[in-house]
Parts: C-alpha cells; sequence; structure tokens
C-alpha cells in the first residue's frame, strides 16, 4: 500500500506563530517522506530546543525531543545502533549553529547516513529574538535594541570544511523545491546538511516572506531573490571521489558559491560526494564481527528461547 500525506502528518496542537517558515519546512518533510515511501516504524526524527524543535510533534513516526542543540549526537547515536533506520536531525540556527556547532563539526567528520535540516531565520524565537550566529553584524532586527556585534558564520562552508558529503540550502516558502531537496539528503549515503532559510515574522522583521519573495535588480534586470543553482548550470557533484584534483575543485567551486556577497540568495545542492560511511569504516576495522550492530543481532531462536546475552553482544565490539 502506497503511503500518503496523512500516514505523517499530525497537526495536533500546532502553535507556531502565523506565517512562521515552520510550516513550509514541515510540510516538505511530509511530502518527502511520501515520495520515499519509507514505513513510518522505519523514521526517527531528533531534535533539540526551540520553536523548529517540535518538529518530531508534528510528524506521525518515532520522535525524540532533546536537549538544546543535541539532536545530532542523539540522531548518531540511533544511527549506529540500528542501520536501518532512516534518522532526521531538525533544529534552528541557535540550536545547530550555536551550543550545537561542535556536534555539527564531528558529525561531518564521521560521515553517518544521516540527515539534518537547519530552520534558518537568524534570530532566537523562544528567548524573544536574540540574535541567532547567521545574523549578519550591523543587522538590527526589531527584537534587537542595538544593532547586531557579532559576526555572522556561514553554515555551508563551515560544514564544507567539516566533512558533510551532501551540503544543500533550501527556501521554506519554496515547498515544492525544499521538498526535492529533502529526498535528496536523505538518500544521499553519508551525512546530509540542508540549511532552510525561512522568515521568523514575530522578531525578524527584515527577512520576511516578502523579502525573500521581491525581485531585486541585477545586470539582467528584475530578477527573484531566490536563486535557482540551477539555473546557472551548476553542477556541485564529485563524479569521481578518488580524482583529489576534481575533489579540490568542486570544494572551492561550493566554498566560493556559498560566500559570494550578492542581492540574489542561491539555494540548491552546493556539494556533494560518494565517500565510505562510518558503518562501513567500522566494518573495515572490525572484520570478525557477525553482526553489524547490536539492533541487527537475534536474541532468541524460532520458539522464543533465548540465544544469546547483552555481554556476548558487547563483547563482539571490543578491540
Amino acid at each position: 500500500m502506497a503511503f500518503k500525506i496523512g500516514e505523517y502528518r499530525n497537526d495536533s496542537h500546532n502553535d507556531w506563530c502565523v506565517g512562521c517558515g515552520d510550516f513550509g519546512i514541515l510540510s516538505s518533510i511530509h511530502k518527502a517522506l511520501v515520495v520515499l515511501q519509507i514505513p513510518r516504524h522505519r523514521v526517527i526524527v531528533f531534535s533539540g530546543v526551540g520553536c523548529s524543535s517540535k518538529t518530531p510533534h508534528f510528524i506521525q513516526t518515532y520522535g525524540v525531543h532533546t536537549l538544546h542543540g543535541r539532536s545530532v549526537p542523539f540522531a548518531s547515536g540511533a544511527k549506529i545502533a540500528n542501520p536501518d533506520l532512516e534518522v532526521l536531525a531538525v533544529g534552528g540556527d541557535g540550536d545547530g549553529y550555536g551550543i550545537g556547532v561542535g556536534h555539527l563539526v564531528n558529525a561531518g567528520r564521521r560521515n553517518l547516513s544521516i540527515t539534518y535540516i537547519v530552520f534558518n531565520n537568524g534570530v532566537y524565537g523562544p528567548t524573544k529574538g536574540q540574535a541567532s550566529p547567521t545574523l549578519a553584524r550591523g543587522t538590527q532586527t526589531k527584537s534587537l535594541p542595538q544593532a547586531n556585534i557579532n559576526d555572522a558564520i556561514n553554515p555551508l562552508a563551515l560544514a564544507l570544511t567539516a566533512g558533510f558529503t551532501w551540503i544543500g540550502r533550501g527556501y521554506s516558502f519554496d515547498v515544492k523545491g525544499l521538498t526535492d531537496l529533502i529526498v535528496a539528503a536523505i538518500r544521499h549515503k553519508g551525512t546530509s546538511l540542508l540549511d532552510v532559510i525561512q522568515p521568523c515574522p514575530t522578531y525578524n522583521d527584515i527577512h520576511t516572506k516578502e523579502f525573500w519573495g521581491e525581485k531585486v535588480e541585477t545586470e539582467s534586470g528584475p530578477l527573484p531573490r531566490i536563486l535557482r543553482l540551477d539555473e546557472e548550470s551548476y553542477d556541485g557533484k564529485v563524479a569521481d571521489p578518488a580524482d583529489p584534483e576534481e575533489v579540490a575543485r568542486k570544494q572551492v567551486q561550493a566554498f566560493e558559491r556559498c560566500n559570494r556577497i550578492e542581492a540574489r540568495m542561491p539555494v540548491g545542492v552546493f556539494y556533494e560526494i560518494a565517500l565510505p560511511t562510518f558503518m562501513e569504516r567500522l566494518a573495515e576495522r572490525i572484520p570478525s564481527l557477525k553482526f553489524s550492530t547490536p539492533a541487527q543481532a537475534p536474541v532468541a531462536d524460532g520458539q522464543g528461547r533465548p540465544t544469546t546475552s547483552i555481554e556476548t553482544i558487547l563483547a563482539g565490539f571490543r578491540v
């Protein structure tokens, strides 16, 4: 039986502010799960703390609402324990690029097959609109008594240097385009980061839905502020991961594109490479393992009689 939107959607008690970009991202996640036709019991969604971290409450799959900035390590542990799960981590820019940024960096080094979707609106919503790590220096939203004094980080450049093997950016109100990006991120075998720009209608009165939707003046005339990378015939995928020159060329291309200062905001896939995952590396390190993870080890025979103990399973992982 094919899964439909209603199989994944749970909109009860959804109390996000009217006009929040979280709604578009949530809808895109629902649609992506329908496209992928993943059984609900094989999907688990982790989140930290913040407005967007309520997302697991509104998806009819397994969900874990964890600690501030800690969704990625929880998600990593779940994937290691049971690689058959499709693991997603979600959260805001403050949660993921502020207190959780150390976990973001180490997730890139490991290259587990998890997807991290960051809702990026430039402010901390639940604590009344302080500047998040992605708000540019000199920007003063209505929630700030003075302009932001700190420089902003570039999450895509950070992910590139950390070793993420799939890096993309989407826009919350482009549900179709964002759905396609989420599908691609989940299908990728490796760690995926999808940064999603979105408005906060309550605290960020600069980067509004109208701001992202307006046209800007360019040498070619007025064009939409949101720029799709495929309009530029941009190709961020590494064809031959064993070719260091191509890898370096695609990395430099991605770094240059995500750092280019212009009025238009590019969205799409900036970088993609196929490399051995953490679980594949682990299997090479411990070839004597009878089972790759505890979750895959049989614990009983056909009649339900125990066939092993936790001590026996753990002993197989000692190196």
